[in-house]
């Protein structure tokens, strides 16, 4: 589908909705991903990497895909950048996010009045697109991509009920607080033909990840510390995170036993995997999910990782990597890793996370959530007064 860059109140100059003969049964799918980093994301960016697999699993099983994100953004799918400018720095920041969704339900209620309705909408982009689920006539499936704890427990309780809600992990879907219920588990993709099969290793461990005090970089430097062996950290410092990273892990750099590469993509990236001895993965809470295991198993690097969150589904312990309590575990895992070997690290995600497989559950998914909104659609549509309308008031006597 194309958009309309000409509607009235918007500063974007969109193109008109036209459409897309799909095969029977195909879908007509609206994707809208996070506003602030381009997908694919040129270095650090879990779910636009993500939304591009998902959308190049889609186009190829012949569904009519359209992506908003932010500029910037190139697809398979037909792409719709809706504001001015990306964010990289204003992550998780309400304006853009709000500002970003309402002009994509605006859009959707345009392809809905010129007779081009979607089917679905997929949402990935924070939480302004699940709160206004009921204001947009067609179903919506969302992926939690955060945590469900107590600080989001009070909005998936008022919101969720009114799309889909996909968990990315077993665990995380046991995690939902009472009254939030997950309509499906679907995990992160991988492409694993993208990544480099690596058997030969250095004598280097690596962490990758944004310094974030979750993601355990310090935790990483005590395991290389404790078992004498060198470390590479890889990863963005982005706002916030300042302070933690110049007094957590700065002091440690030495250009020798401990290294910082800072944020990595492309070639480089995908070489620090398959040449690593082992991935730490020292996460101290419930993650939902985990790329960077999935990513490194899929050059064959062995994952070592406590069993918090995701990494307990993950890691296979003994077949893809170990699972181990604390850091000195942790340390004492890193003379075992000549018993994992690189193929079996492969072929536990390709099994289980092949973009095939997952485009198919989202599909499922997809039906899920049209053959549930059909029961309610007519009340649903009741509700909502036509955006060009103006709503009655009481007159004044």
């Amino acid at each position: 589908m194309k958009i309309d860059r000409t509607m009235p109140g918007s500063t974007s100059p969109l193109r008109l909705l036209t459409s897309r003969t799909t095969a029977g049964g195909a879908l007509r799918i609206a994707i809208v991903g996070p506003p602030w980093i381009p997908v694919p994301p040129s270095g650090y960016g879990g779910i636009e990497a993500v939304v591009e697999l998902l959308c190049e699993g889609l186009v190829r099983r012949g569904h009519d895909v359209t992506l908003f994100a932010a500029p910037g953004s190139h697809s398979v799918a037909d792409v719709y950048p809706l504001l001015d400018d990306a964010h990289p720095d204003a992550i998780g920041s309400s304006l853009y996010e709000s500002d970003h969704v309402a002009l994509a339900w605006d859009q959707i209620d345009l392809a809905t009045e010129r007779g081009l309705p979607f089917d679905v909408l997929h949402d990935h982009s924070g939480f302004t697109a699940l709160a206004m689920a009921d204001r947009i006539a067609i179903p919506v499936v969302h992926t939690i991509h955060g945590p469900l704890d107590p600080d989001t427990a009070p909005f998936y309780r008022r919101h969720g009920h009114k799309a889909l809600l996909v968990a990315l992990s077993e665990t995380q879907a046991a995690s939902a607080p009472a009254g939030v219920r997950i309509g499906a588990v679907v995990p992160n993709p991988v492409d694993v033909d993208r990544w480099p099969l690596g058997l030969i290793k250095d004598d280097y461990l690596l962490w990758i990840g944004r310094m974030d005090p979750v993601k355990g970089a310090h935790r990483a430097i005590r395991v290389a510390l404790l078992s004498e062996q060198r470390l590479v950290l890889a990863g963005p410092v982005q706002p916030g995170q300042e302070k933690y990273f110049h007094t957590k892990v700065e002091p440690f750099l030495d250009g020798r036993q401990i290294l910082y590469a800072g944020e990595v993509a492309g070639l480089a990236k995908q070489q620090l995997y398959a040449r690593a001895a082992a991935l730490l993965m020292p996460v101290r809470w419930q993650e939902p999910f985990g790329m960077v295991m999935v990513e490194a198993l899929a050059c064959g690097t062995p994952v070592i990782a406590f069993p918090e969150g995701a990494a307990a589904e993950i890691v296979i312990d003994g077949e893809n990597g170990m699972l181990v309590a604390d850091e000195p575990q942790m340390a004492g895992a890193v003379t075992s890793l000549e018993t994992i070997d690189p193929r079996r690290c492969r072929a536990s995600v390709a099994e289980r996370y092949d973009i095939a497989n997952v485009t198919t559950r989202y599909e499922h998914a997809y039906r899920r959530a049209i053959a549930t909104d059909h029961r309610h659609k007519a009340q649903r549509i009741s509700r909502r007064a036509p955006h060009h309308l103006s709503l009655p008031f009481p007159s004044r006597r």
